[in-house]
């Protein structure tokens, strides 16, 4: 599944991550069958990147639920881990997470699932 150039990588039935998103996908992401997403890319992490409150405003246009759970580039913290864990119990799937290039963002679900 893409979004323009955007492609999405399944970790389980509930969970998938992919890189940047715009503003501009959220319908799309809606119509794929999304219920929420989460951010792990903090704000100004790069030059034009839109920020998590463009990314919000566009996801609950949508009907999507939206959550921000900024990871730095240098690593996972537990605590990001276990509040990840937390998320997938209690948000809407299945779950889009993003982040620069949607690495983070799987590492993170895989250090959510020993948290």
């Amino acid at each position: 599944m893409s979004f323009d150039t955007i492609t999405t990588r399944k970790l389980s039935d509930a969970f998938s991550v992919c890189g940047q998103i715009l503003p501009k996908h959220m319908q799309a992401i809606a119509a794929a069958g999304f219920h929420s997403i989460i951010c792990n890319r903090p704000d100004s992490e790069e030059w034009g990147q839109p920020t998590y409150a463009e990314i919000e405003a566009a996801a609950k246009s949508a009907g999507l639920n939206a959550n921000f759970l900024p990871v730095s580039p240098a690593g996972i913290s537990v605590g990001q881990a276990e509040q990840l864990a937390h998320l997938l119990k209690e948000l809407p799937q299945p779950i889009l997470a993003f982040c620069r290039s949607g690495a983070r963002s799987a590492g993170l679900w895989q250090a959510a699932q020993n948290a």
